[in-house]
Formats: C-alpha cells, structure tokens, sequence
C-alpha cells in the first residue's frame, strides 16, 4: 500500500484553506497513494471566537469537495480534522473524518485529548473553544485497520493500546504541533507509538503560524513498526510525501518479537 501525507500551513481563509487541500489531495494522488492523509484542522487555523461560527455539521463545506477527491480518484482520504459543529448548540468538537474511496464517511473520531498547556509565556487552552471526544475510532481500509487520533491524543500511549487492541495496523495521528513541543518530542513520540504497538504510524502536520501566533513544527512522517521514518517533511511550507507501507514487514516484525503477545499487566499486583 502506498500512503501520502499532506503538510498544509492553514490560516484563517477556510475557503482558501480547503482549496489548497483539494489541490495537494490531487497531488497527493498523482504519487500511486491508496491512502491521503491531511493534518489537524486543515480547514480553519484563526481567531478562537470564530470556530462556533465556522464549525458545521458533517459533512459540511470542508469535507463535501474532499468525498468528490476520494470518489473521482478512487483513494482513501483522511480528513485530518476539521470543525465539527455541536447539534445540540454547545462548543464545536475537533473531527477526524475518515473519506472511502466512494466518498463516504468511513469513521469520525472527536479528539479525546485537549491540548490545555502552559509553556513560558505562551498558553493554549483548547478545552475553552472545543469539547472532547468520548469513543475511540478505526475502520478497515482495503483489509487494513485504521486507528484514528489527533495531535495532543500522541502523550496518551492508552489510546494507542486500545486501538492495538481493537486491531489497529496503522495508527493516523494528524496534528498542528508547536515548534518548541515539536523539536523536544515529535520524533520521540511517533516513533514511540509506532514502536511499542508494532503498527505503521501516518503523522500529518501543520506548518507555518498558527492560531494565536504560535509556530507549527511540520515534519509530518511516515514511520513503520520497528521505528523507522520512511518519510519525513520538513519543517517549513506546504509538501507532500509518500511511503509504501509493507504489511508482510510488519507480521515478521510481530512474529520475532512478540511484545503485544508478551504483555502480562494482569499480573502485575
């Protein structure tokens, strides 16, 4: 399976925004790739007073041009998230949508995780301008299991567990990480969840400023099971890359060394 990774630098132009997404889906597709995955909020990064006003019901005016991608191109399309509106009026949720090849919803995924940190003088508070996600999210891609997660979702490795559990072979983790989080721990922590749940680990980010004045890493990555990048962006503009994602590789890697096998937590008193 060959899969492409989408890095946008979104801003606040949702318009703008979803166009240059359709734009690099169809780039993104021109590569062979089965599978486009697109980073956290590509379809609006701007004002925080805005995203009642600009989150919509699914499918809305972000994903219906990506369905008619996935259909047209025949290709999965991972709607790296988006602004998913509250039907019953309260704060939008941040939505992972997972587009299959006919342009149907697939799976929806609302980030569990909010990212409410404070780093020197800077401070994010998410959970003031969305809700949280209650269930975790995957769906079968051409025989393949696909987990869904978003951004800050990567510091929880019990996620990751649940999703290796239900049967998860790849792992999407679709962000807008900031710079001074991003050069002490975005490697770290992809390669990490590949590693120690023995799965594929798709990783698009952001680039660029994004809200509130806070850079954004890139270096979105495609790392496979044994902890090896097959495919790394850089750290500024808009790219896309690809890998070919070898499934007989991970069976042997499960096979030889057989740690999800091996866990014995029950017995730890």
């Amino acid at each position: 399976m060959i899969v492409a990774v989408v890095q946008m630098a979104s801003g606040p132009d949702k318009r703008e925004n979803i166009g240059r997404a359709v734009e690099l889906a169809n780039r993104a597709a021109d590569t062979g790739a089965s599978m486009v995955a697109l980073p956290e909020t590509f379809d609006y990064r701007g004002d925080a007073s805005d995203l009642t006003d600009i989150a919509e019901p699914l499918p809305g005016s972000a994903l219906a041009p990506l369905m008619a991608v996935a259909s047209q191109r025949q290709i999965w399309i991972l709607a790296g998230s988006v602004h998913e509106s509250d039907p019953a009026g309260g704060m939008p949720f941040n939505t992972s949508v997972l587009i299959d090849p006919q342009g149907g919803i697939s799976a929806r995924y609302r980030k569990i995780h909010l990212f409410d940190i404070a780093i020197g003088d800077r401070s994010v508070t998410e959970s003031a301008k969305y809700q949280r996600g209650d269930e975790i999210a995957y769906a079968d891609v051409a025989g393949i299991r696909v987990g869904l997660s978003i951004c800050y979702d990567m510091r929880f490795p019990e996620l990751y567990r649940l999703l290796a559990d239900a049967g998860a072979d790849i792992v999407c983790i679709p962000s807008s990480f900031t710079t001074p989080t991003g050069e002490a721990h975005w490697e770290v922590l992809v390669r990490a969840r590949a590693i120690e749940n023995q799965c594929f680990v798709i990783a698009p980010g952001q680039a660029g400023m994004g809200a509130g004045g806070i850079p954004t890493y890139g270096n979105s990555m495609i790392v496979d099971p044994w902890g090896r990048v097959l495919a790394r962006a850089s750290s500024c503009d808009e790219q896309v890359i690809s890998a070919v994602l070898d499934f007989e590789e991970m069976s042997r890697i499960r096979h030889r060394l057989p740690a999800l096998h091996n866990r014995k937590l029950a017995a730890i008193r």
